[in-house]
């Protein structure tokens, strides 16, 4: 039933029992309205006598209350950026542009004041060094299989880039890493990747890393790249093993063989160069000697010409005298006579003490003169024999 049906039209009138006044005076629910306002902050409302004067405290209350809600709102803007970090400012959903084009920089640490409801403010720690893990099975240039394994250490060095740019800038990292990665293992043979080229692979992958990063504007910096293990994979491990025992074997046997090498190669040098430098000396010898002889003979000859006899005999003397000297046993025959004389030098030597080796020798020696007396008398007498004939 409608408010204003039949006879019960003054308790239907939603306005009370104002009867047929008309509507609502406006001032009269202002007042209503500041009454409870009042009787809210501890005052209690002063009916109509007041209400001239409550028109002006309804005007007060409402700036105070204007004043708060605007202090709040600008307490609730106020933030703190840190040292490490920096902050990304939004307007709207957008970051403000330079007149080129480029993004505005960002927001620097300390106290920072944004609008709230119309801007929007994201932190971005540019200092803290983040590690991502990554393992995969590669396939080498030679066709090997290969279990790499590798931790990826960066930073952010575009905050503005790395929040804006791209929406999810880690998934691209790992991503962007699967690819480099498999690049630099596909260019390079398995002996590389699992020995001595493990450094060099480690900055091939961190060159191509951080050049895909920067294309895609993650804003992200590659610090270091370390490859923390490069082999074949379990199955097949054991079989490998095998392979580098067997290569580290002909390796230590090269080496073996270098060593004995040059151990032996110095010392073969230097026994030629001995036994030349020897052959020289001998020739030069051998030739010193020719040449001497020869000048010795042509001084004889020259001699022998102007005395034949006595140059003849001196030679003889001389020649007995060389070797009789090195015998130890003299016999001698003396011409015109039968008898024989022995003179057992080497027995005589040996009868002699250590305390009588000098007397023994001058007794030698004097007997070796009387031999070589009678020896040249003899001789003269056979000389003279010969010439009396």
């Amino acid at each position: 039933m409608a408010w204003n049906d039949g006879g019960n039209e003054k308790n239907n009138d939603p306005w009370g029992s104002r009867g047929d006044q008309g509507p609502p005076d406006l001032d009269e629910a202002f007042r209503k309205l500041q009454s409870q306002l009042a009787g809210l902050f501890g005052r209690r409302g002063g009916g109509g006598a007041s209400s001239s004067g409550g028109g002006g405290t309804a005007r007060r209350y409402f700036l105070i209350l204007g004043l708060v809600i605007l202090l709040g709102y600008v307490a609730t803007g106020i933030y703190q950026i840190d040292q490490q970090e920096r902050g990304v400012k939004f307007t709207l959903g957008k970051v403000a542009r330079t007149s080129d084009g480029e993004f505005a920089p960002p927001v620097m640490p300390g106290l920072n004041f944004y609008f709230p409801l119309i801007q929007d403010v994201e932190v971005v720690n540019t200092t803290k060094l983040n590690t991502n893990h990554h393992e995969s099975l590669m396939l080498t240039e030679d066709e090997n299989i290969v279990d790499v394994s590798l931790d990826v250490q960066w930073l952010v060095r575009d905050p503005i880039k790395h929040v804006v740019a791209i929406r999810d800038p880690e998934n691209s990292l790992v991503q962007a890493t699967e690819s480099a990665l498999r690049h630099v293992v596909g260019s390079s043979t398995l002996d590389s990747v699992v020995t001595e080229g493990r450094a060099e692979m480690g900055a091939a992958v961190q060159a191509r890393l951080q050049e895909r990063l920067d294309r895609y504007e993650t804003g992200i910096y590659i610090s270091k790249v370390n490859i923390d293990r490069s082999g074949p994979p379990p199955q097949v491990k054991d079989a490998f093993d095998d392979v580098q025992r067997a290569k580290e074997d002909e390796s230590r046997y090269i080496n073996e063989a270098r060593a004995y090498a040059e151990e032996i190669l110095p010392a073969a040098r230097g026994n030629a160069e001995r036994v030349v430098a020897e052959a020289n000396a001998y020739r030069d010898q051998v030739v010193a000697r020719s040449e001497g002889e020869s000048q010795r003979f042509t001084k004889l000859l020259g001699e022998y010409q102007l005395a034949k006899r006595v140059t003849r005999d001196r030679l003889y003397i001389e020649s007995m005298q060389s070797v009789l000297s090195k015998s130890a046993k003299v016999m001698v025959d003396v011409k015109g006579g039968n008898n024989m004389l022995y003179l057992p030098l080497d027995q005589l030597r040996r009868q002699g003490g250590a305390d009588e080796n000098s007397a023994n020798q001058s007794a030698v020696d004097q007997a070796a003169d009387e031999i070589m007396r009678a020896i040249e008398r003899n001789t003269g007498t056979s000389r003279l024999r010969r010439d009396g004939r």
